[in-house]
Order: structure tokens, then sequence, then C-alpha cells
């Protein structure tokens, strides 16, 4: 069901949010300690603003309440900004954080070291390609946990 309502979602609601000027990051339908939420984490090149939550969520309750994708199912509707620390997922997620700094976390130790931080300068469909201290360091997705931006103060 979950995915059922996501891809309805991406396919009627995304485009709609787009057209605002946002970027959809990501499209969730789980449950959570306070029932069923269907969430949107959204972006923009200034950054997200909490007036910027609230009109993406009126549109898309409004939106959401004519598609009906949960079948009557009720659910909490989260519209939120993708966060300073927030793991590189996807595509996009890529694509903005390229040129930063991020810190990429293996599953097992390589080399003795199990985290690599440096400039994210490329990745593939199976590689995060990083310039950590100058030196290109190229790691298989397979093997990666996790890559996160590094959130300097």
């Amino acid at each position: 069901m979950a995915s059922k309502v996501e891809s309805l979602c991406e396919e009627n609601i995304v485009p709609i949010i787009e057209k605002m000027g946002y970027d959809v990051v990501e499209v969730e339908y789980a449950k959570k300690v306070d029932g069923m939420n269907l969430s949107f984490v959204i972006d923009k090149e200034s950054g997200i603003t909490l007036d910027d939550c609230e009109k993406v969520h009126k549109i898309v309750d409004e939106e959401l309440d004519k598609l009906n994708p949960t079948g009557d199912t009720s659910y909490i509707l989260n519209i939120s900004s993708v966060g300073l620390d927030r793991p590189i997922k996807n595509y996009k997620d890529f694509i903005r954080n390229k040129g930063k700094q991020v810190e990429v976390k293996l599953f097992t130790p390589l080399n003795g070291n199990k985290v690599f931080k440096g400039e994210l300068i490329n990745f593939t469909e199976e590689e995060v390609i990083i310039s950590e201290s100058g030196q290109e360091k190229v790691f298989k997705k397979d093997l990666v946990a996790q890559v996160i931006p590094v959130v300097e103060f």
C-alpha cells in the first residue's frame, strides 16, 4: 500500500509542488509513532522557510483530498525541508551536494577506517567519489552505509 500511495503522489502531487518552484526530494508514506504519515520533503535554491512549508501544505492538502491516495485511510500530512544533515540518498541529493564537503560512512573498515571526509566530486550508479586532502577516493555504493553533508558552524 505504501508504494502505491507514494507512486500516486509522485505522479499527481509532485508536479504541483514543482510548479510552485520547489524541488521534491522525497515522498514517504509510512507508519510512525502517531499513526500513518504522508511526508513530502522539499527544497529550493535559497532554502526552505516555515512559510514555504505552510504554503505547500495548504495546496497539497486540498489536492490530496481530491486524489484520496490512501482510500479514506487517515494519515498525518507533513511538509518539511531537507535539513542540514539529512543523509544523501538519491540522485537529486547528490546533485545538490556535488562540490560540498561530505562524510562517507562504510559498513566495514577500509584500510582501518570506516569514515572518510572530503569534497563530493562525482557519483555514478555504482560509485561515490570524493577528494580527501587532494587525493581522490572511490567507494563502491554497496559498501557505503551513509553519505551525509558536513555541517560546519
